[in-house]
């Protein structure tokens, strides 16, 4: 299914089809390649086009709204809790964020073109489910906008595949992933202050190690990211982890992934752009690619090629 909609012909319906309000551009187009809905809840394969920065909000009364980008996000994308941070406080949006129910997040971002898979969880089958009702306040609250738990992107990536390509009984399995995110969001949430250190690494620090992850080539080591930082080893591994939900090597392989996805819709070769993010060998490229991806890289060229 390809649904071609521009904000210019619904921009009042627009929270309803895409979770962004009337505030886009009118130059923003969103492509809905597949769509599954059950009971608890609804997965979107979604596409968008930014022809100027954006600046707009998310907020679902009934639904956990879960969203993975599939592609590097746009440029400089941010955003912040309205009604619980001050004005000028915007975070950086992560490769995986989610917004609780009945929040309202302001979300902003460069121009460019982004592919997520979405899944809004009713909040009613989340308290069925856990037994409880999630409390998203203070730290928890700050964890929402950039999540590293890699079972809750391995859980979002199966929703896109089984959206992509629905198959034998795919409404159950879609139900029984649902209910499979909604327990590790809760465990997610109760981490986060049970059993961990009580803060991650500044934002200046994790900035600073992401600019250096930028600059591709040979990966930088523990020591000399520590180094920058003015941390041991021990304090950035540990406050990364916190911060991050994953390791700084799971990171940095999901990071140079992500740009190889831009890289893989030019005429660069596979081997070229293997050897350019610093992997020893293109097979070795072509591993990490699809461990994350679950695609190989000529794979997503090919539909990348198709959709775009």
């Amino acid at each position: 299914m390809m649904t071609q909609i521009t904000h210019r012909e619904r921009e009042c319906d627009a929270c309803r089809v895409t979770g962004i309000s009337a505030l886009v551009p009118l130059e923003c187009h969103t492509l809905v390649e597949a769509q599954i809905s059950v009971p608890v809840a609804t997965v979107q394969l979604l596409h968008y086009w930014f022809q100027d920065p954006i600046m707009g909000f998310l907020r679902d009364p009934d639904c956990y709204l879960v969203d993975m980008c599939l592609t590097p996000r746009a440029s400089n994308a941010r955003a912040r809790y309205c009604e619980h941070w001050a004005p000028d406080r915007f975070e950086r949006l992560g490769n995986v964020f989610v917004v609780p129910p009945g929040r309202l997040v302001q979300v902003g971002s460069d121009a460019g073109r982004t592919s997520t898979v979405v899944c809004r969880l009713r909040s009613d089958a989340v308290r069925t489910w856990l037994g409880i009702d999630l409390e998203w306040t203070g730290q928890r609250l700050d964890s929402t906008l950039d999540i590293g738990e890699p079972n809750i992107r391995s859980i979002l990536l199966r929703l896109a595949e089984e959206a992509r390509h629905p198959g034998f009984a795919s409404r159950v399995l879609i139900e029984l992933l649902a209910g499979q995110l909604a327990i590790e969001l809760g465990r997610y949430g109760a981490a986060l202050v049970e059993g961990l250190p009580a803060s991650g690494l500044a934002s200046w620090r994790l900035r600073l190690i992401d600019e250096r992850l930028a600059e591709f080539g040979e990966p930088p080591t523990l020591t000399e990211l520590a180094a920058l930082c003015r941390l041991s080893v021990r304090q950035l591994t540990r406050g990364f982890r916190v911060s991050r939900g994953c390791s700084i090597g799971d990171y940095l392989a999901r990071y140079r992934v992500g740009y190889a996805k831009r890289l893989l819709v030019t005429e660069q070769s596979v081997k070229a752009i293997a050897y350019s993010l610093g992997f020893a060998s293109p097979s070795g490229f072509c591993y990490a690619f699809r461990r994350l991806a679950g695609e190989s890289p000529g794979q997503f060229r090919q539909r990348a090629l198709r959709t775009g």
